[in-house]
């Protein structure tokens, strides 16, 4: 069979994130299979106009307003596909209007409120307005995604068939889980691209709230970004630069090493897809300790996996991650329940049942049954 996967981003673009990891992912699997697998996205500075990245053949063309223009365009001089995949940024690919074959959509989340993070207002009016309507037009097309929060948020805008798989991860559990018993100070970690909808100024706050409450405390911020300046001058600002470390973009042995060490990593993003950083931090026995929003409520279980704050402020943070340490049993306990769930979430576990569901999709019986609520 022929795949087809629309997306603004492809993995060699400077800009991809965590949404292309995983699309990389299901995407390799489908061509492990034998079969035929296309990614169209917007072209970049110094770009091959198409390459081939683990058996998937990346085609790139047009920039952002006109690459729609150029998928169409090239989409016309193949041969026809079987499954379009239009996944959704904010603005999709209105693939169901051109394709004239079978497209479903694939969403990591409703943005919503991060539109006001990047856009001044009237313009992040606008966007949050269009994607509403653009998702209620998409109503009658399938749509895939990873967790229960976007599901609620595309049926309350009218969709119709939500079907749920979850992310995986390539980080392997750690095969035994060694003792880290609770000792001062306390280490946090954040991994994170630094943008302004990651809210990485409310982790740096967190560390204030625990030291002004006598909690010795040291942060570490893997990743890079456009806000690490703004960042660095909050941190000299609150005088924490003995305590909160930028650490840039690392390697995975580094990232996996770092997180084995600290005692919570941190989440504090305005809503996230899933928040894959959580489930390679549970492989190395670290729970997360995350705000109430959608995406980071499925990743961590409250009580059970890591600690959710009762609200998104980095004082609420601090209270639960107080009230957690008083309790070294419990401490242990979401370390252990952390680490055996990331055991169920790594890519070989996911991949096999989410592949078979991308191609039934892509040959759906005569009767075309509703698809499962949850892939796993």
């Amino acid at each position: 069979m022929r795949f087809l996967m629309l997306n603004w981003r492809d993995p060699r673009n400077p800009l991809a994130g965590g949404a292309e990891r995983v699309t990389l992912a299901y995407l390799s699997a489908l061509a492990s299979r034998g079969h035929q697998v296309y990614w169209f996205a917007n072209s970049f500075a110094d770009a091959p106009q198409q390459e081939l990245i683990d058996g998937v053949t990346v085609v790139r063309g047009g920039s952002m307003g006109t690459s729609i223009v150029h998928a169409r365009r090239w989409y016309r001089s193949q041969a026809p596909f079987d499954l379009v995949i239009d996944q959704h940024h904010g603005i999709p690919w209105f693939a169901p209007w051109w394709a004239r074959t079978r497209v479903i959509s694939f969403i990591h989340e409703v943005l919503g409120p991060i539109w006001n993070s990047f856009y001044p207002w009237p313009l992040s009016v606008i966007g949050r307005y269009q994607e509403a309507l653009t998702q209620w037009f998409y109503r009658n097309v399938p749509f895939w995604t990873a967790c229960e929060s976007t599901e609620t948020a595309l049926r309350q805008r009218g969709v119709r068939d939500v079907t749920i798989i979850r992310y995986g991860v390539e980080t392997n559990a750690l095969p035994i889980l060694d003792p880290k018993p609770f000792t001062v100070p306390l280490r946090l970690v954040v991994v994170s691209r630094l943008a302004p909808n990651k809210r990485i100024d409310h982790a740096i706050q967190t560390v204030a709230e625990l030291r002004r409450r006598g909690m010795e405390t040291q942060l570490e911020i893997i990743g890079g970004g456009e806000c690490r300046a703004a960042l660095e001058v909050q941190t000299t600002q609150l005088s924490l630069k003995s305590h909160v470390t930028f650490l840039g973009p690392l390697s995975e042995s580094e990232k996996d090493s770092h997180l084995r060490q600290a005692h919570f990593i941190l989440h504090t993003s305005q809503r996230e897809g899933w928040g894959l950083n959580i489930i390679e931090a549970n492989a190395m026995g670290t729970p997360g300790a995350v705000y109430p929003v959608p995406g980071l409520i499925e990743s961590t279980l409250d009580n059970q996996t890591g600690i959710v704050a009762r609200n998104e402020t980095p004082s609420a943070l601090a209270d639960r991650l107080i009230e957690t340490l008083q309790q070294p049993e419990h401490y242990s306990s979401l370390r252990v329940q952390a680490w055996e769930r990331a055991k169920t979430m790594h890519w070989s576990k996911i991949l096999p049942h989410a592949a078979d569901w991308l191609e039934a999709m892509a040959h759906p019986p005569q009767t075309n049954p509703a698809p499962p609520h949850v892939v796993r």
